[in-house]
């Protein structure tokens, strides 16, 4: 099938690729003219493993193509994924002005008929919203005639692992009551239905909910356990025990009960708070869902509050080596990134940051520029010259096994908060080592320690 996709942000690319890379053929517009040009290199504009290989594929086989004009789009194919950018507003609702920008252009541009399928994530109601808009736009230019259909197709991609969610997906929820958009995506899909079926039909709102309610149960998990894990220290227990413990119930299992410094990214921050303000405006507030963005704004804060205490209160001078800038591994994502709290607030203390990624490190120099209190190193090991402390944020796989000897010898008050609980604490005490977990017993190093 002839298929367009106008935004090629980390939604619309990867959906992209999967979708050409199972024989679909596939257009991509853009508005940002450097962007489409590396594209068409195969060089993609966000790190997710395997996107590189697959755009280089695709492209060479002319399964794959690029543009900035919403033109060649409209008229290359009738089915249109809409996967533009949703940014929050100031009151946390989301910004619908990109999904509602692209829909006049097509309606614009159509001398067909047109079936949107909106993979942004949008606030229930958005579908009905743009296909009011579209038939309006079309009454006004002289087109009522032409036929326009929109679908919800909700997202449920995890960044670092985005190619596999697309070719081999849990579920792929549609919203519809439409018969020619039911068979259309019921052919484009087919592919990744060999071997079970997995589309799942329903309503336009009942989809669009979907969506939230998934990110806002996964969510809560999350930040029940870092509650849980606060009040493990307080009360003497080990997080990690409990978590295994209650992770071995079946109605429970492991997933995304893992303590930690907060949730962040471009998704469960977000999501989060345009459910809150879609209720809210309902007139049904979400207490729960509201407890769940609280704590985690809470627990942004602890690995900051952990090494102030550690250090006695003085932060002005200290020299604080960071292990991981992105909000998770396998990605450079920095958006909403417990990093990001933990550096701010670091810096108005009037300490330096030492900092490492595997691939985030470009993305912290965007954000942040060049500043005096902030040195990106070379490799895990260079951040610890003349450092104080260090505090690790994210859990890549090669900050798991370190040498502790090394890490004793290096920092200056033998410091370690870990906001990812990647250490048995006994054995880093049995180094000399002063560290702090989230949810773990406080071990004191033993007398006589190197």
């Amino acid at each position: 099938m002839d298929v367009s996709v106008f935004g090629t942000g980390y939604v619309g690319l990867v959906q992209a690729a999967a979708l050409a890379d199972v024989g679909h053929r596939v257009l991509c517009v853009d508005v940002d003219t450097h962007k489409i040009n590396q594209l068409r290199q195969g060089v993609p504009p966000i790190s997710e493993p395997g996107l590189s290989e697959l755009l280089e594929d695709n492209i060479r086989e002319g399964r794959l193509s690029f543009s900035t004009q919403a033109s060649d789009a409209v008229s290359h194919a009738e089915l249109i994924f809409i996967a533009v950018g949703t940014p929050p507003d100031e009151d946390g609702s989301a910004d619908l002005s990109h999904v509602l920008d692209v829909t006049r252009q097509i309606t614009e541009l159509m001398e067909g008929d047109r079936t949107l399928i909106v993979k942004s994530t949008v606030p229930v109601g958005t579908a009905d919203q743009v296909l009011v808009l579209a038939r309006d736009e079309l009454q006004r230019l002289g087109k009522a005639q032409l036929q326009v259909r929109v679908v919800s197709n909700p997202e449920f991609l995890k960044e670092g692992s985005a190619l596999a969610d697309c070719m081999r997906p849990d579920r792929i929820i549609v919203g519809t009551r439409d018969a020619v958009a039911h068979d259309q995506l019921a052919e484009l899909y087919a592919p990744f239905c060999r071997n079970h079926e997995k589309l799942m039909f329903m309503d336009n709102r009942s989809a669009e909910l979907t969506k939230y309610a998934a990110n806002a149960m996964l969510a809560t998990r999350i930040s029940f356990m870092n509650e849980l894990a606060n009040l493990s220290e307080r009360l003497g227990a080990d997080i990690e025990a409990v978590r295994k413990g209650i992770g071995s119930d079946p109605r429970i299992g492991y997933h995304f009960i893992y303590p930690g410094c907060g949730f962040g990214g471009s998704c469960f921050p977000k999501d989060i708070k345009a459910l809150l303000h879609t209720a809210e405006h309902s007139g049904m507030p979400l207490r729960l869902l509201q407890s769940v963005n609280d704590v985690n704004d809470q627990q942004r804060q602890v690995p900051f509050a952990k090494l102030k205490q550690r250090l006695g209160g003085q932060l002005a001078g200290k020299s604080i080596a960071l292990w991981g800038l992105a909000f998770k591994p396998n990605t450079d994502d920095m958006r909403e990134a417990p990093s990001r709290y933990l550096m701010e607030a670091l810096w108005a203390e009037g300490a330096t940051v030492r900092a490492y990624d595997p691939e985030a490190m470009d993305e912290c120099r965007r954000l942040y520029g060049y500043r005096d209190d902030l040195q990106l190193c070379a490799t895990r090991d260079d951040t610890l010259q003349d450092a104080d402390a260090l505090v690790i944020c994210t859990e890549w796989k090669n900050f798991r096994v370190v040498d502790f000897t090394l890490l004793a010898s290096k920092l200056r008050e033998r410091v370690i908060i870990d906001g990812r609980n990647l250490y048995n604490p006994e054995h880093v005490a049995a180094h000399g080592l002063l560290y702090s977990g989230i949810g773990l017993r406080q071990v004191t190093p033993p007398v006589g320690a190197p």
